[in-house]
Order: C-alpha cells, then structure tokens, then sequence
C-alpha cells in the first residue's frame, strides 16, 4: 500500500515478541495530523495486522516548541482533537502527554515492538527522530507522508530554482499521487490502558500550556474536519478563480490550504488527487505548480541547506555580496522592529500588511513579498533585515516556522532567484514596489480594508 521510498529505516532490527514486553505497535505521530491519506498510520497498521498487535498512536505536547505561540497551538490543538476522534473510530488508541516529543515517544516504546514516525524536515525534527532511533528498545521506521514525490527521491543535491527541480518532480508525480484508504486494524486497541491528556477540550488544554499568550488564537477552527471542507469549498466553487486571482487579496482566489498543510493536517497527495480529477485549466496547472513543485523546492531546501535559517547558509553568495556592496547606502527611512510590529511605519500598503497578518495570520502572496522586500530597504543591515522579517513571519503567520517559510524568507534575500538590475539598497536582488501590486489588484481599496480602524484580533 504503502510506496517503497516513503519508508526510511532508522533503526533495523526485528520486531520486538509480546515475550519481551511488547503490546502494540507504536506510530509516533508529530508533522503528520490527521488519519486521512496517513501513510504513516497506514504503515502501522499494516506492521501491526501482521503482528496480530493493536495500534497505539503516541503525540508529545511540549510547551516551547521553537517560536510557536497560542495562535498556532489552538489550530494545532483542534486538529489532534479531530484525529482523536477519528482513530477512536477506527479502534486506534491516542495518547496525548505533556513533554518533549521524543521522550514521550521514547517513553511509549517500552512497550512497542515496532515504531513508526512520520518524517519532518526542520533541524529539530530531524535529531528528535535520530533520538528516538538511537535510544528505542525496537526498530524505527520513518514514513514520509507529507511530501507528494519522497524528498529524496527527486535528488540528492540542494537544488537552485523551481526550473530545475520541477522536471525531477514532475517524471514521478505518476508513481505517488494516488489514492490511499487508511485500514482498519485487525486488532482493537480498547483494552488497553495509557494514560493520556484530555484533547476533546482543546482550549481547556491551551489555558494549562506555558506558552507566549500575546499572539491569541484566531477566530477560526483548525483540524482535519475544517481542512476537508475547505479542499470540498476549494474545488467545488475556488479554483478556477486560483490563476486570475491568486495575487489579489481581495479575490478571496487562493485556496487557503496552507495552514492546514503546516500542521499536517490534510495530505497534500490528497489535494493533487483531488486537482488532477478537475477539468485541464491555467488555474489547475497553477494550483499544482504552488502545491507540488514550490513547496517541496522549500523541503529541498531545508533538507540539503545546513544553514537554511540564517542569514550566512540561507542567502547566496552572490546575494550577499550585493547586499553588502550597498550596505552603507541611505536607506529611505529606518525603523525599529517594534516599530513595524506596530504597522507605524507610515507606508499605507505595508502597514496594512502588517495589521492583516496579525489580524488574519496569513497574507496574499504578492503582499508578503512587498512586505518583505520593503523589511530590507528599512534596516540598517541585511543580516538584520533577514533577521527581523523571518522573526516576524514565525510570530504571526499560522504557517510559520515552516520550510516554506524559510524558503519564502530567503527568496527575498536572492535565493530560488537570479540578479536584477542594479539599484541601492537591495543592489542586483529583486525589487517589489506598491506600483507592482497597483497591476495587480485595487490597492487602494485593499488599504481601506485593512486600515488602522479595523480590529487586530
């Protein structure tokens, strides 16, 4: 059921006996939050079909994870109540604890012959993962369930624009965008006991986590449920508005699925399954362009950029070489990132960025890249420009701390780009002026909506 190059051994071995302890198999569930299209879930199900053993899904809620706030656990938080649900159903057990994720992975493994994970491509996510390989009684097996085409198998190598990973991609898109049903197990997991947090009140869970509170949760649900009916709404009346209206945030064009792709909580081979059965179209085409070959030209880049969330790994030599030949250049005006936190800077169609990504936590892609060009001309350095604008991409946006968001951080500043036309301040690095995005759509009355009366949460 499951492809060969989704599966990753990280620890061989043979499955630990009942004999020695083990009462389950254990999948390990932390990037990939849902049940529908899990390949991960439905990797252990199948291991334990053939063990005779049920199923245990363990998740880790830790309190600090890097940069996340209350906006991004409430989402998260309403997705692992929807995936409770949904493996109660199916006669799979959820385990939900407080604490570091691969301790209580690790912790759930004593009594597991084998443990599944699903895989995750950030720095941290990765050493968790060899962690829990190195210190687990059993085998550990990753499955890679987030990514259409398996990272590693398109290349080898971190990949210089989308023009040359997109034919990589594109020849075996045929050999995983398919359906996938997720089994039930032969085996119920309802006898068993583990002690559990309580997900079915997710904002009861919110107000005992210690986290930073000042970025409150949005008005809107997250989970697999919500996720569905916005792929449902998405193709059923969104689409063909996508390529002609994409770039303009008052289209209401894009398919607002982002979100619910950070937190794993729809699949994104789902989404193509689910495009490609549509007519032919620009806004198909486009759609799977942004899906599939942007979004893991972002995996690519964290998993082959060491240094893909600094200013010295993230941004190319030639980049930073024409950013620092124009570093002493007078800037238009210098502010402090408080400063622009606020939306004070005086620029309508910035500060209006501003107030709606700390309104809505998310932005229309023609406004981020403005927002973020303009972090540059208003800094005193480039290091600091990367610096702030990718702090103030993590704390607001409910996608952030994300590969797309770091890729999108390091576009920017030159990457997955070439030089342009020479200027100050951002030298031969692309430009993006308030004339660009009056081609685009009606800005001045996108300035009115998100004007300084209208309310930030």
């Amino acid at each position: 059921m499951v492809e060969d190059e989704r599966i990753r051994v990280l620890k061989d071995g043979d499955p630990r006996p009942e004999s020695e302890g083990a009462a389950y198999v254990l999948y390990w569930m932390q990037a990939s939050q849902r049940v529908l299209y899990n390949h991960a879930l439905a990797e252990a199900i199948a291991r334990a079909d053939t063990l005779g053993l049920p199923v245990v899904v363990g998740f880790g809620l830790m309190d600090d994870y890097p940069e996340a706030n209350a906006r991004h656990y409430a989402f998260m938080l309403d997705g692992l109540r929807d995936v409770a649900a949904a493996l109660k159903d199916k006669g799979v057990a959820f385990v939900l604890r407080r604490g570091a994720p691969p301790d209580v992975a690790l912790a759930l493994a004593k009594q597991a012959a084998v443990v599944v994970c699903d895989r995750g491509y950030l720095r941290h996510q990765v050493q968790w993962r060899q962690t829990v390989a190195d210190r687990a009684p059993c085998p550990v097996i990753e499955v890679e369930t987030d990514a259409v085409v398996p990272v590693d198998t398109v290349t080898d190598k971190l990949e210089h624009a989308a023009r040359t990973i997109r034919p990589k991609i594109e020849k075996r898109l045929d050999d995983f965008i398919r359906e996938i049903h997720v089994p039930f197990p032969k085996k119920t997991a309802r006898g068993l006991s583990l002690e559990s947090e309580d997900v079915s009140k997710p904002r009861a869970l919110l107000k005992a986590l210690k986290l930073d509170h000042d970025v409150p949760p949005l008005d809107r649900s997250g989970g697999e449920r919500a996720a569905q009916n916005r792929l449902d709404g998405f193709l059923d009346d969104g689409i063909e508005r996508y390529e002609p209206g994409r770039s303009d945030p008052l289209s209401n064009g894009s398919s607002d699925l982002s979100a619910f792709l950070h937190f794993g909580q729809i699949s994104p081979v789902q989404i193509a399954w689910r495009v490609r059965r549509q007519p032919r179209s620009d806004s198909r085409a486009s759609f799977l362009e942004e899906l599939i070959v942007r979004r893991e030209l972002a995996f690519n880049f964290v998993r082959f950029c060491a240094g893909y969330d600094s200013y010295d790994g993230a941004v190319p030599d030639w980049a930073k070489a024409t950013l620092n030949a124009h570093k002493d250049d007078a800037r238009p005006a210098i502010f402090t990132r408080a400063r622009m936190e606020a939306a004070e800077t005086g620029d309508e169609a910035w500060d209006a960025a501003m107030r709606e990504m700390k309104r809505t936590g998310a932005l229309n892609n023609a406004v981020r890249m403005y927002w973020g060009k303009k972090i540059i001309e208003w800094t005193g350095t480039p290091r600091y420009a990367y610096e702030t604008a990718l702090a103030l991409n993590n704390r607001w946006f409910l996608d952030g701390r994300d590969p797309n968001s770091f890729a999108n951080i390091a576009w920017l500043f030159g990457r997955h780009d070439r030089p342009f036309q020479e200027r100050k301040v951002l030298g031969k690095v692309r430009p993006y002026t308030t004339a660009a995005l009056k081609r685009k759509f009606d800005l001045k009355a996108w300035i009115a909506a998100n004007g300084p009366q209208a309310d930030l949460f």
